[in-house]
């Protein structure tokens, strides 16, 4: 008795129902959905206000006025403003004493904090403590510090037989001290940031350099720098960013809310120069014209440095 078994009959591929329209919303528009808060949010609060700036810059409007359309006179009269460029050159000045040792003191306190060390857990939450901490607080310790008659800084020049100095007086002198508490608070910020992108690089790569002989200071230089330049790109926008509308610190240094920046102006910055036109003067329309040229600067000195930030190279 022999058992045969017939062929599977050959017939035409399964095909899946069609879709609904509840199955083709659930893949083309759901996705839109899920995405839309944050576009939705971001026209509301980041679209509109710069709509609404740039067509408040075009009005002659004090606050509690009538609006006078006078198209780029706000922006002419800005140009030749002696007020607003102290306030530029106050900005750029605080901006390279604070960024460039910011990122500097950065990278080598990243690179530490890379290393093998006992409880460095510990030590890369305490460089975040400046961080968490209340401007108030800092500004009101950093003012201690440069107090003119019980100041430490001027107790330490003393021993050098330099005169007290008083440090809210002078351009240099303000701007080093703003320039500091900025650094304090947001050097350890930008470190995390780097010791995470530190954390990504093939330690392949710096056995295979080991092995050739390289030293630690030529891995850095040639390994290190150069597998972060995404992440120095990252950290160069932000503190460009933070730098150009540098607001809180000199605020609370100078210590009263009329936003002049000492009594000569020496350390008012752009973004207090806006707040004193925009709330103190009531000139609504100057000062969304000062906006819109700050947001010009920022644009500049971001692509500035990134023009040197991409150049990063290997050490030779």
């Amino acid at each position: 008795m022999t058992l045969q078994l017939a062929p599977p009959r050959q017939g035409p591929p399964s095909q899946a129902p069609p879709p609904g329209r509840w199955g083709r919303f659930d893949l083309k528009g759901v996705p839109y959905l899920l995405v839309s808060p944050y576009y939705v949010l971001f026209a509301i609060f980041g679209v509109f206000p710069l709509a609404y700036t740039l067509w408040l810059s075009l009005h002659d409007w004090e606050l509690a006025g009538d609006k006078t359309f006078t198209g780029l006179d706000n922006y002419v009269k800005l140009v030749t403003d002696a007020s607003f460029w102290n306030a530029v050159i106050n900005t750029l000045g605080m901006f390279a004493l604070a960024t460039v040792p910011q990122l500097v003191l950065a990278l080598m306190l990243a690179n530490a904090l890379n290393k093998r060390l006992k409880g460095r857990l510990l030590l890369r939450l305490g460089v975040l403590l400046p961080l968490v901490t209340s401007v108030v607080a800092v500004a009101v310790i950093f003012s201690q510090l440069y107090s003119r008659d019980y100041g430490l800084f001027n107790w330490i020049l003393s021993w050098f037989g330099v005169e007290p100095i008083v440090w809210q007086n002078e351009k240099w002198s303000s701007w080093l001290a703003i320039s500091t508490m900025v650094d304090w608070r947001w050097t350890g910020y930008n470190a995390i940031i780097l010791l995470a992108a530190m954390q990504t690089i093939p330690r392949d790569l710096y056995e295979a350099a080991a092995l050739d002989g390289a030293s630690a200071r030529r891995q850095f230089w040639q390994i290190t720098v150069p597998m972060l330049r995404p992440t120095l790109v990252f950290v160069v926008f932000i503190s460009t960013i933070g730098g150009m509308t540098l607001f809180a610190e000199p605020v609370m240094f100078e210590g009263n809310p009329m936003m002049t920046g000492g009594t000569t102006g020496q350390y008012q910055t752009v973004a207090m120069f806006i707040v004193k036109e925009a709330f103190r003067d009531f000139d609504m329309g100057y000062a969304a014209a000062a906006a819109w040229l700050l947001f010009v600067l920022i644009l500049v000195g971001t692509m500035i440095n990134y023009g040197f930030t991409r150049r990063i190279r290997g050490a030779r």
